[in-house]
C-alpha cells in the first residue's frame, strides 16, 4: 500500500511538472502550436526539434526513472545541428501529428546531440552497428526502460518510421521477457567490442607489421584521384598524415606520392570552398567535386594539420594559400570574437542544401561581367559539370600552374584576378541566407584548432597563428575548465556537462604544443597537470587504457581505440605520454606510453586506415626518435627555422633561459645559443647554426 501511495505521488508530481513546463514554454514562445521540453535547451540541435509536436525530452536520469515507472520503451534519436538528412527525417516525420501521437502514446522520445553527448553517441552507435552493420546521423534507437537497445537505424521514411514503431512496441507488449533477453545480449555485444585486453610485457613492435598492413592498405588507394577507391570519400587528414610519416620513415615513396595527389584534388575540388575558404565535410562523388555542405570545425581545424605537413615537404605554394584561406573562412565564419572558434556550419539554407554556395551562369555572368569567359574556363563551368539544373559547385581541373600556361598568364597577374573574382563573388553570396551556425565552444574541437594553428606557424613563419592558438588556449582555461576539471562545451547560460576524455586528450596535445613553440613552462605545467587529471578521471585497469567518459552511466563502458573522423583519444593520451616523458627523461610514462600501445598493437598494424594515429606512435618507438633543445637567447629565432624542417620523429624545444629541465639542464649560456641533437640521452656535441644541427640529425 505504501509503494502505491509513493507511486500515485509521484505520478501527480510528474504530471504537475510536466504541465507547467508546457505551460511555461508556451508563455514564452506563444507563436507555436507545439512546444516541448527542448525550449529549455541551449543546443541548437535540440532547439531545432523544441516545437516538434513530439514530446521531446533532453537525456537525462529522469528519462529512465519515469521508463522504469510507467513501463514504456524510450526512443533515443541522436544528431546535430547541420545535419541535412537529420533536417529532412524532422521535416517529413517528427513534424507529422499523427507520427507524434503515436510516439507520445507508447513511447518516452530523448532528442541527444551527439556534440554534447560524445558518449551516448558512441554506445547507441556500436548498438546500431552490431545490429544492422552500419551507422550514420540520425541515429533513431530504441531502448528497453533500463537502456538497453531493442533496436538502432538511421534515417527512415515516415511510412517506414510508424512500421519500426508499431512491431518494437507490439514485440514487447506481447513478451516483454523476451525483449529483455534480447536488449541483454546487444548489451553484451557492445561491452564485448569495448573489451581491450592487457598486452603481454615486452611484446614486439615491429616494423615489419606496419609494412604488411601498409600493403594491404594500398589495394584500396586511388591512385588517380586520391583517397579511397569509394563513391564518396572524406578528407580524413590523420591517415594522411601518417602516410607521410610513414613514407619518410620507411623510404617508401609511393604513400608520399598518393598523398600529394589527394591534396591536391581535394584543394581543386569541391570538397574546398573556393570563393570564402575551409572545407566541406566530405564529396559525394569519387572526383572530390560535389561536397556535402556542411563545415565542420574539426576538419578545417585538422586541415591545417594537413596541409602544412604537406607544404613543409613540398613548398607547394598552393598548399600555404589552402592554410591563409582557411584561416580566413574560419575567422571570417567560426570565430566568436573572443579567441574560440564555433562547432559548425548547416549544410542548408533555406530548406534546401547547398544554397548559400553554389552559383548559375546568369548570377555569375552578371557579377563577372567581362571576366566571366576566362573564370569559367579556370573552374570548368560547362552544362557536363553543373550540379543539378544550371547550379554549379565550383571546382578546378588543374593546377594554376598548369592553367596560366595553357592561358598565357604570369603567375602574379592571374592571382591578383582570381582575387577579385572572390571578392566580389564572397561579397554577393554573403547578401544570401546564411547557413544555420552552432554556436556550441567544444572543448575538444577547439583544441586540436590550437594544434592546427600551431602546426601552421611552424610552417609557414606566420606568427599571427601561433597568437590564434594562444587566445583559443587562454579562452579554454577561462570558460570550459571549472574546479571539477575540464567541461565539454561552453555557452554562454548553457549547460556544462564535465569534459570526456577528448578533451582532455586534446588539450594536453595543443598544451604540449604551445610550449614547444614558445618555450613557456606554463603550457608544460598545464600539460602535466591534465595528464594527471585524465588519469584519476578515466584509466581503466583492467585494459590499461582510458574510458570515453569519466562516470559508468551507460549501459556499457566505452574504450574507444580507433580514429574516426577526429583522432583515437587514446591513442592522443599515450602520445602525450611519450613527449612528456621524453621532456622529463620520465621512463614510466615512455613505458606507459609504449604498453597502451602494445594492447592495440594487433588492430592498429593490420588495419592501418583505422589506427594510424596508433601507428604514428608506433614509428616513434620503432625507428630513431630525436630531441633538439636550443637553449640561449636566440632560442626564439632559431627553434622556428628548424621546425620549417619536416622532422616527424624528432621533439624540438626551446628555453631562453636556465632551465632545471633534463633537456635544458646545465646548458645555458650567457649570451650564447647552442642547439643539442640527442637521441635515448645521448647528445651530439652542441653546434649554432640550423644547418649545423640538421646535418648532425641526417648523419646520426
Amino acid at each position: 500500500m505504501k509503494d502505491q501511495t509513493a507511486f500515485l505521488k509521484r505520478m501527480v508530481l510528474g504530471w504537475a511538472c510536466a504541465i507547467m513546463m508546457v505551460i511555461q514554454a508556451c508563455k514564452s514562445d506563444p507563436g507555436h502550436k507545439f512546444t516541448n521540453a527542448l525550449i529549455h535547451e541551449t543546443s541548437p540541435y535540440l532547439l531545432q526539434h523544441a516545437h516538434n509536436p513530439v514530446d521531446w525530452r533532453p537525456w537525462s536520469e529522469s528519462v529512465w526513472e519515469d521508463a522504469k515507472v510507467q513501463d514504456k520503451l524510450v526512443i533515443i534519436s541522436v544528431g546535430y545541428s547541420s545535419c541535412h538528412w537529420c533536417h529532412v527525417m524532422e521535416d517529413e516525420t517528427f513534424e507529422d501529428e499523427e507520427v507524434a501521437q503515436l510516439m507520445n502514446e507508447n513511447f518516452i522520445s530523448v532528442k541527444v546531440d551527439r556534440e554534447e553527448r560524445p558518449d551516448v553517441d558512441q554506445v547507441y552507435m556500436t548498438a546500431t552497428q552490431l545490429l544492422t552493420g552500419s551507422g550514420g546521423w540520425p541515429l533513431n534507437v530504441i531502448a528497453l526502460p533500463d537502456g538497453k537497445p531493442l533496436y538502432g537505424g538511421t534515417y527512415h521514411t515516415k511510412t517506414q518510421w510508424v512500421e519500426v514503431l508499431g512491431e518494437i512496441s507490439k514485440m514487447y507488449k506481447e513478451d516483454a521477457a523476451r525483449a529483455y533477453q534480447y536488449g541483454d545480449r546487444v548489451a553484451q555485444g557492445i561491452q564485448a567490442v569495448n573489451f581491450i585486453e592487457k598486452p603481454e610485457e615486452n611484446s614486439p613492435l615491429e616494423a615489419e607489421d606496419l609494412k604488411k598492413g601498409m600493403a594491404e592498405w594500398r589495394e584500396y588507394w586511388d591512385l588517380e584521384w586520391g583517397g579511397h577507391t569509394t563513391d564518396q570519400k572524406f578528407m580524413m587528414p590523420g591517415n594522411l598524415l601518417y602516410l607521410l610519416h610513414y613514407a619518410k620513415e620507411a623510404g617508401d615513396s609511393i604513400p608520399q606520392a598518393f598523398v600529394k595527389t589527394t591534396l591536391d584534388k581535394m584543394m581543386q575540388g569541391g570538397l574546398m570552398d573556393q570563393i570564402g575558404g575551409g572545407f566541406y565535410r566530405y564529396s559525394t562523388d569519387a572526383y572530390w567535386k560535389i561536397p556535402h555542405f556542411e563545415k565542420m570545425l574539426y576538419d578545417n581545424a585538422q586541415a591545417l594539420s594537413l596541409y602544412a605537413a604537406g607544404y613543409k615537404i613540398f613548398r607547394d605554394p598552393e598548399y600555404q594559400n589552402v592554410i591563409e584561406q582557411t584561416m580566413y573562412f574560419l575567422d571570417r565564419e567560426m570565430s566568436n570574437g573572443a579567441g574560440a572558434y564555433y562547432a559548425a556550419l548547416d549544410a542548408d539554407s533555406e530548406g534546401e542544401e547547398g544554397k548559400y554556395y553554389v552559383w548559375t551562369t546568369q548570377e555569375l555572368q552578371s557579377i563577372l561581367q567581362g571576366e566571366y569567359e576566362l573564370f569559367s574556363s579556370y573552374y570548368g563551368i560547362n552544362p557536363g559539370s553543373a550540379w543539378e539544373d544550371d547550379r554549379y559547385v565550383l571546382f578546378r581541373e588543374v593546377p594554376d600552374v598548369d592553367f596560366c600556361q595553357a592561358n598565357a598568364l604570369e603567375s602574379p597577374e592571374f592571382l591578383a584576378k582570381k582575387a577579385k573574382w572572390n571578392e566580389k563573388l564572397l561579397n554577393e553570396r554573403s547578401k544570401r541566407a546564411a547557413p544555420g551556425l552552432d554556436d556550441k565552444i567544444i572543448t575538444s574541437w577547439n583544441a586540436l584548432l590550437i594544434t592546427g594553428m600551431v602546426d601552421a606557424f611552424e610552417a609557414t613563419g606566420e606568427r599571427a597563428y601561433l597568437q590564434k592558438a594562444r587566445s583559443i588556449y587562454d579562452f579554454l582555461k577561462a570558460h570550459n575548465e571549472d574546479e571539477a576539471g575540464l567541461v565539454h562545451t561552453y555557452k554562454e547560460g548553457g549547460k556544462r556537462n564535465a569534459g570526456f576524455l577528448e578533451d582532455y586528450a586534446f588539450l594536453i596535445q595543443g598544451a604540449l604544443k604551445l610550449y614547444s613553440a614558445t618555450g613557456e613552462i606554463l603550457y608544460l605545467d598545464d600539460a602535466r597537470t591534465l595528464h594527471a587529471m585524465a588519469e584519476e578521471k578515466f584509466s581503466d585497469e583492467a585494459s590499461g587504457l582510458y574510458r570515453f567518459n569519466e562516470n559508468n552511466e551507460l549501459i556499457a563502458t566505452v574504450i574507444k581505440t580507433n580514429d574516426d573522423v577526429i583522432p583515437s583519444a587514446n591513442a592522443v593520451m599515450a602520445q602525450n605520454a611519450m613527449v612528456l616523458g621524453h621532456i622529463h627523461y620520465d621512463k614510466a610514462l615512455l613505458e606507459e606510453s609504449k604498453n597502451m600501445l602494445r594492447a592495440v598493437w594487433k588492430n592498429s598494424s593490420q588495419n592501418p586506415e583505422n589506427y594510424s594515429r596508433w601507428n604514428t606512435l608506433a614509428m616513434q618507438f620503432i625507428y630513431p626518435y630525436f630531441e633538439i633543445a636550443v637553449v640561449g637567447t636566440e632560442s626564439h629565432s632559431i627553434a622556428p627555422e628548424i621546425r620549417q624542417e619536416y622532422l616527424p620523429n624528432t621533439l624540438v624545444v626551446q628555453s631562453g633561459m636556465d632551465s632545471e629541465l633534463p633537456l635544458f639542464k646545465g646548458r645555458y649560456s650567457d649570451g650564447e645559443t647552442y642547439i643539442y641533437v640527442c637521441r635515448n640521452n645521448t647528445c651530439k656535441l652542441p653546434v649554432q647554426t640550423t644547418e649545423a644541427a640538421l646535418a648532425q640529425l641526417a648523419s646520426w
